[in-house]
């Protein structure tokens, strides 16, 4: 387990290791929260652990606190996107992207031919009708002809993983609190549209919530709903996939790890289902999907993607992924490559209220 930049309490160290999902989705989380942490050595009453998180949170040692809504399953659709922008444009071309709304995210990445990078997140579901006439592909044609440039969607085929977890070194080194099954009992609704009040209830806690010893019922009283349903609610997102994980989300960066590599691979199509889940299963792999390949421009199918607190233990960690890959197939020189990222140029995040309103009925 590593050290990390910043100055962190045995308590400290505690949450960030326990809570990244898991979190209890009760009237009063923070108490059954504590109980957890004191089995594991953390003396902590449900107050002080409620102040610690809220200082972690305003310190920015935490990106934020509660819910994490997976957008996909809110509405909508989104894709990452490749992009060559020549050097002595470099700047212009990022900043004509970065001005399209529909643009989320956008990096620099470190390859000779595509160098920049971006998730291009739209309200629209994908109409099944059109062929390739969907709302990704309009923005990338303007976003083509605004540039110049010519663009590489490269959207989700399939999805092995998705689950950044940032240990460091302290208690519950591994991770492993999990109190997702306190509170009541839900089933899916087996529904894919939002109703007005889910609307609601998703465009509150997309942002976290608040930070106090009853945020459920703090959220029910913004949104002028009951407690009890939003809790039930909440928890039946959390079964349906419409949030990932309930708990701390860690800045990353804070934490040391400032190293991220895009690995990628072209592995051949009989060896998926067995490479997926076995290049998912390590811990330090926080997202794992099946792209397709651009023929004479783009030849892998398979991301992941790797962190690391420095160079030299990025490098490691891709080795890692690298020796895995060979136990399932004969990797070459040519079969693979890692981009890392030199510049974040931009990182708005994805709209989810947008996604969500033109999915309500």
């Amino acid at each position: 387990m590593q050290e990390v930049d910043a100055d962190l309490t045995a308590l400290d160290r505690g949450i960030i290791n326990a809570f990244q999902g898991g979190f209890p989705v009760t009237e009063r989380p923070f108490e059954p929260a504590a109980a957890a942490l004191r089995e594991h050595g953390v003396d902590v009453t449900g107050p002080e652990l409620c102040e610690r998180v809220r200082e972690l949170d305003e310190e920015g040692i935490l990106s934020r606190f509660g819910a994490l809504v997976n957008a996909e399953e809110i509405g909508g659709a989104a894709s990452l996107v490749a992009m060559h922008a020549p050097e002595d444009r470099y700047e212009e071309v990022a900043e004509t992207v970065n001005e399209f709304t529909a643009v989320a995210h956008n990096y620099e990445r470190e390859h000779p031919h595509l160098n920049m990078w971006f998730v291009v997140s739209v309200a629209d579901h994908p109409d099944p009708d059109k062929d390739g006439g969907d709302r990704v592909d309009e923005v990338l044609a303007e976003i083509e002809a605004a540039t110049g440039q010519e663009t590489y969607n490269l959207p989700k085929v399939r999805e092995f993983h998705v689950g950044a977890k940032f240990l460091v070194d302290g208690p519950v080194p591994d991770g492993d609190v999990d109190l997702s099954d306190l509170g009541p009992a839900v089933s899916p609704s087996n529904r894919s549209t939002l109703t007005p009040e889910e609307r609601d209830l998703v465009v509150e806690i997309q942002g976290g919530l608040p930070v106090t010893e009853t945020p459920y019922a703090d959220v029910a009283a913004a949104i002028g709903a009951d407690t009890e349903w939003v809790i039930e609610t909440i928890k039946r997102f959390d079964a349906e996939g419409k949030v990932r994980r309930v708990g701390v989300i860690p800045n990353h960066y804070a934490l040391g790890y400032t190293e991220n590599g895009m690995t990628v691979w072209d592995v051949p199509e009989e060896a998926l289902d067995e490479v997926g889940p076995a290049v998912a299963s390590l811990d330090f792999v926080t997202h794992c999907y099946q792209r397709p390949r651009h023929e004479g421009v783009w030849e892998y199918n398979f991301f992941a993607m790797t962190h690391g607190r420095t160079e030299a233990e990025s490098e490691r960690r891709i080795a890692e992924v690298k020796e895995l890959m060979d136990e399932y197939w004969a990797v070459g020189a040519d079969d693979w490559d890692t981009l890392f990222s030199t510049r974040i140029l931009k990182k708005t995040g994805i709209r989810i209220a947008d996604r969500a309103d033109s999915n309500t009925a």
